[in-house]
């Protein structure tokens, strides 16, 4: 067998924990019951519109790190304290260099829904989707979406790094 072909099967596993460990991990758990709650006003206030600016431009150097398949660059945007649910900084390199062992190339697409400012904590809400392509198939897979989900920034040493929602 090929060492291409033990990466990919050795890192489909992976993938495949990574994308159920996020959908158990956001803050909706993941179940969808049928019943849906009034929306409610997200804690905290409006984020200011140059905070919100400041964050968008480091998810934008975030994605074109992502597609440049560069997982310390994605990760210089992520805090050493990362933490939401299981995963943590080196939780997250270990999926980066499993999906960019599994797929030739990715392409994501992230749009900030709302910021909103929680003490120092910048509680980012974003909807998106990420796309794997398989150069064997010569086809572009969806790899994951999701809605308005919940992620918490803080600056550290004068940049906004991802922090992780910590209950």
């Amino acid at each position: 067998m090929s060492s291409r072909a033990q990466r990919w099967l050795l890192g489909v596993p992976w993938l495949l924990a990574g994308a159920l460990w996020i959908a158990a991990a956001s803050p909706a758990g993941g179940a969808d019951d049928g019943v849906q709650a009034p929306p409610q006003e997200p804690p905290g206030t409006a984020a200011p519109a140059e905070v919100v600016r400041q964050l968008q431009a480091e998810v934008t150097a975030a994605v074109r790190q992502f597609e440049l398949r560069d997982s310390e660059g994605v990760l210089r945007h992520v805090s050493e304290q990362y933490r939401t649910g299981p995963f943590t900084k080196p939780t997250l390199r270990a999926h980066l260099q499993a999906m960019f062992a599994v797929y030739d190339a990715m392409k994501v697409r992230v749009r900030i829904d709302t910021v909103r400012m929680v003490g120092d904590h910048a509680w980012v809400y974003s909807s998106g989707e990420l796309a794997g392509h398989f150069a064997w198939l010569d086809r572009w897979v969806p790899v994951l979406s999701w809605q308005r989900e919940l992620e918490v920034a803080r600056r550290e040493g004068g940049v906004w790094r991802l922090f992780g929602y910590q209950r």
